[in-house]
């Protein structure tokens, strides 16, 4: 981060493109991204060497806030099934934001459609990631499947996001969270 008041050309750039790439996809071009930023298009390709690059630093910034607020506290839950039903009840609070259009990860996934683009290499790493904590706590819950459930879980998660991103459902109603419950329930979580 820069010392000063004013964020860096690059923290500048970072901002912009995880605003704009998560509210109007990744097709946004060069242009709009150095307008929005206050940075000079030469000023960009100094920093990377291409909107691409943007992308894939951008998704890996906001990382560490996107799986701080998936993660509970211990003063959040006590055991693998709170652990696991936390992270949908999240996801229903955030659905409810005007804002919202659904994981940033998984929209970077759909819409580059390259599973070698660098932002593809995030976010894959990001929902694989999410998907161990589910296989975790799965095991720790005493699963007859971690790695079923966990897979099972992120099939709910991520459709529930898409879904809830698309204005298409709503998650409100606890309808992520029940669905989640039964397939804890099924499992044998504790």
């Amino acid at each position: 981060m820069a010392t000063s008041d004013k964020a860096s050309p690059r923290d500048r750039l970072l901002d912009a493109a995880a605003d704009l790439f998560y509210r109007d996809g990744v097709s946004i071009g060069v242009e709009a991204l150095c307008r929005t930023a206050g940075v000079s298009k030469r000023s960009m390709y100094q920093l990377f060497d291409s909107k691409d690059e943007v992308l894939a630093a951008s998704l890996e910034r906001r990382l560490p806030g996107y799986e701080a607020r998936l993660t509970p506290g211990p003063q959040d839950a006590d055991t693998p099934r709170e652990r696991i039903l936390y992270v949908f009840e999240r996801l229903a609070k955030a659905s409810a934001e005007p804002d919202f259009h659904g994981c940033p990860y998984l929209a970077a996934l759909v819409e580059l459609k390259n599973p070698e683009h660098a932002a593809s290499k995030v976010a894959r790493g990001a929902k694989e990631r999410l998907k161990e904590a589910f296989r975790k706590e799965a095991e720790l819950g005493g699963a007859h499947d971690p790695e079923l459930l966990a897979r099972q879980l992120m099939l709910v998660f991520d459709g529930a996001s898409a879904r809830s991103g698309a204005r298409v459902e709503t998650l409100d109603d606890g309808l992520a969270t029940a669905t989640a419950t039964a397939l804890l329930d099924a499992a044998g979580v504790r």
